[in-house]
């Protein structure tokens, strides 16, 4: 059964100061009293009086407390939850209750780094830097065993289902990848820590990918994977400019009428342009020559 948040406000703590003074003069008053009492029954009666009002003073100073900015207080009334105080100043409230203290700040979580298996079965390392804070007090109080461990266990356990969930490259289409999608895993995995943790009452604020590697077992063979993808990659944006510039050339020499040419020799001047334009290296002119008779 979950406990939710009541918000309740505590009484000024000021008049109760006045009236700690007056109980604690009274008590003072009654023993002196009693040591000036004459009567044994006079002076009993005194007495006791004193220790009553004594005994009063030392309970109403239990019911005293202040909260910081920030900070809350949840009061608990014989294992019966009372409310939150989330106001700040100095206040009193009844001493049989028990105070909790809860800070509302927002806080930071650098988790672990984790080696993960992707989805495509690579592992990979991951950690993420998690902004959170308590939004509901009681429940995180009484809904879970310890809330602060629940963020950590419960952040290890959505950034490995995230890490999973997707290849560190996507190399088939065009789908999503840790590396090439960053914004939308982090969103992922936003909201996949508000879902579990809203039970313990903790709002998750924001949440950034610190680490993102390939294990360094396979680092080595994975970035010659990524050079080879590079290499065809720019490659075919070659070819494709190439073969843009060779239907270019011969539709101005056409057009143009500058030379007639025939099929063999349209092959033959496509071939030599491919080879001119897709080379690595810088083109050897070669001149070919023949003798006149």
């Amino acid at each position: 059964m979950e406990t939710n948040e009541i918000t309740r406000r505590a009484a000024s703590g000021w008049p109760f100061v006045v009236l700690e003074v007056v109980v604690v003069l009274l008590s003072l008053v009654m023993f002196m009293l009693t040591s000036k009492s004459t009567e044994d029954t006079g002076g009993f009666v005194l007495f006791w009086w004193g220790v009553f009002f004594a005994g009063l003073a030392l309970v109403m100073v239990r019911g005293f407390f202040v909260t910081q900015p920030n900070i809350a207080v949840v009061l608990v009334f014989f294992g019966r939850y009372q409310g939150t105080v989330r106001e700040n100043g100095f206040f009193w409230t009844n001493p049989l209750y028990s105070r909790q203290t809860i800070s509302l700040r927002i806080r930071n979580l650098d988790s672990d780094v984790l080696k993960v298996n992707d989805a495509a079965g690579n592992p990979v390392e991951i950690a993420a830097v998690i902004n959170w804070r308590v939004f509901d007090t009681a429940n995180a109080l009484f809904n879970v065993q310890a809330y602060e461990s629940f963020v950590d266990i419960q952040t290890e356990t959505a950034v490995r289902h995230v890490a999973s969930a997707y290849p560190y490259e996507n190399y088939v289409d065009d789908g999503l990848s840790l590396r090439g999608n960053a914004d939308e895993v982090t969103e992922t995995l936003q909201h996949e820590l508000q879902d579990r943790l809203r039970v313990a009452g903790v709002a998750v604020l924001d949440t950034r990918l610190r680490r993102l590697a390939y294990a360094p077992e396979i680092a080595g063979e994975m970035l010659k994977r990524q050079q080879a993808s590079a290499v065809v990659a720019a490659r075919r944006l070659i070819v494709e400019g190439a073969v843009g510039m060779v239907d270019q050339a011969l539709r101005m020499l056409s057009n143009q009428e500058i030379v007639e040419l025939d099929e063999g020799h349209k092959a033959s001047m496509v071939s030599n342009l491919l080879v001119v334009l897709c080379s690595d290296r810088g083109a050897q002119p070669v001149i070919n020559s023949s003798s006149v008779t």
